[in-house]
């Protein structure tokens, strides 16, 4: 195998590639990224963690076609120190694969191509294209609600649901809900709910950064696969039933206030300085067009925030996790906040007043 590669083409998929590999493998093959080089089409760079696999397209010239898998950190780490203007050779030299950049050479351990493992081919099930912007706001809106090593190991990942007409996201730790819907032509569709792992999620925002317009999606039983013009992630689905979240969405409430977002956000986050470090409750207590934001520590202080809000309705007073309340607020990108109550028992909705797209609700806690 020979090939010439300018640094600049190389650098960015070889990031991505990266942040794929983990850094403890079970198997030290996965520590490799394969290499596949061809003539006239430039090489194909591949890497899973069994979980996650993706091939990134990089042009290059192709004197000796062949296929290695070399460290794809040690790799990373070379390309990213040589001068930006760079070419690089690489050539492999019987076991070994030998990297020359004008005074610079290194020599990198393989492992054979045959050994490198793939997360398996699929059929799938539903194929259709989807803008970035709509499938970035899809996940954005939703994914910080995911949980996080959760026993419950449905919960660690985003529902992705179908419907004619319709894709709608969810994610839920227990303690909140996030759902965002978009309308999209997908045809005749028959309802399907899929759920993406978390770090099936985080690379598919990562892989949508560097996107053209659009994607094309391909579920299967058991994967989802997602390609742009010059990248194919594929990710295993969690294999379990997310809860009827439809349950947790409350009945309309009579109390509604309407406030500024960023005032509101910037209130609560002053206010959260002095809540509790690791339950991060603040008291939030309501009355005619005035929301208190009351936060206390262990060592006994305390910080008061008083928001000019539109609210008519009976006084309430309930505690929140500050952190959630924010997490919302800065995933809105509305003028004002609608947040709709039902009791000081009871969870919460916060939603842009003019648009239901898109839905939070929060669990209250005891202050």
């Amino acid at each position: 195998m020979k090939i010439t590669i300018k640094r600049a083409d190389l650098l960015t998929p070889l990031q991505a590639i990266n942040n794929v590999v983990e850094r403890r493998q079970t198997l030290p093959i996965l520590g490799n990224v394969f290499v596949n080089a061809e003539v006239g089409s430039g090489i194909t760079l591949t890497a899973t963690d069994m979980e996650v696999e993706i091939m990134v397209n990089v042009e290059a010239t192709t004197e000796q076609p062949g296929a290695i898998t070399v460290p794809a950190r040690k790799f990373f780490d070379i390309c990213r120190a040589l001068p930006n203007d760079a070419v690089i050779k690489l050539n492999l030299d019987e076991e070994k694969v030998r990297i020359q950049s004008g005074r610079s050479r290194f020599l990198l351990t393989t492992q054979p191509a045959a050994e490198f493992p793939s997360i398996g081919t699929f059929d799938p099930i539903v194929e259709f294209d989807l803008s970035v912007t709509t499938l970035k706001a899809l996940i954005e809106g939703t994914q910080f609600a995911m949980a996080h090593q959760d026993v419950r190991y449905y919960l660690n990942g985003l529902l992705f649901e179908l419907e004619s007409g319709r894709i709608r996201t969810v994610a839920t730790d227990g303690h909140r809900l996030a759902l965002c819907d978009r309308s999209v032509e997908l045809g005749e569709t028959e309802p399907r709910q899929i759920i993406i792992p978390r770090k099936g999620v985080t690379e598919i925002v990562r892989l949508l950064s560097g996107a053209d317009e659009s994607v094309g999606l391909a579920i299967g039983s058991n994967h989802l696969k997602v390609t742009t013009s010059r990248q194919v992630l594929t990710t295993k689905l969690v294999d379990g039933r997310f809860p009827d979240y439809e349950r947790v969405i409350p009945r309309a409430g009579e109390k509604h206030v309407y406030a500024d977002r960023e005032v509101l956000k910037a209130g609560l986050a002053r206010a959260s300085i002095l809540s509790n470090e690791k339950f991060r409750g603040v008291r939030i207590v309501l009355s005619e067009n005035k929301l208190m934001a009351i936060a206390h520590n262990p060592e006994q202080e305390e910080a008061e925030e008083e928001i000019d809000v539109e609210y008519s309705g009976e006084a309430l007073e309930i505690g929140f996790n500050v952190s959630y309340l924010l997490d919302v607020l800065s995933v809105l990108k509305s003028e004002k906040v609608r947040v709709d109550f039902i009791d000081s028992n009871s969870s919460c909705m916060l939603q842009d007043p003019d648009d239901e797209a898109a839905r939070y609700v929060i669990m209250p806690m005891r202050l």
